[in-house]
């Protein structure tokens, strides 16, 4: 069972979740996503705040619905997410993680970057 926190709507989270699973891969581009109610039974929520998670990534662009069938992963969507990802890694977090590691003193010789 997945937690949840009081940071963001759960739909966001699951969005983000999503979207995070897109950006690996799963699914690939032009499959399908699991049903409505596959998602809603797998992280234990209502169906209606899955519906809005997934219609938070169409439009993003990342998803489009085909009647009847389902929701798929558009072409070129690990791309657009790829993008949008590294901006806002780039313009918010690094700032922020930089000044950090300045204030504790670490700099890039102390930080490993492959796993040992």
């Amino acid at each position: 069972m997945h937690s949840w926190n009081d940071q963001a709507p759960i739909y966001q989270q699951l969005a983000d979740q999503l979207a995070a699973q897109l950006l690996d891969g799963d699914p690939p581009e032009g499959e399908a996503l699991p049903s409505v109610r596959t998602l809603a039974s797998r992280y234990v929520i209502n169906p209606l705040t899955v519906s809005r998670a997934l219609q938070a990534l169409v439009d993003e662009g990342l998803l489009e619905s085909r009647r009847g069938m389902g929701m798929y992963v558009r072409d070129g969507a690990r791309i657009r997410l790829l993008r949008t990802e590294r901006e806002q890694f780039l313009q918010e977090e690094w700032p922020r993680l930089r000044e950090k590691l300045r204030r504790l003193g670490l700099t890039a010789k102390d930080l490993k970057w492959e796993d040992a």
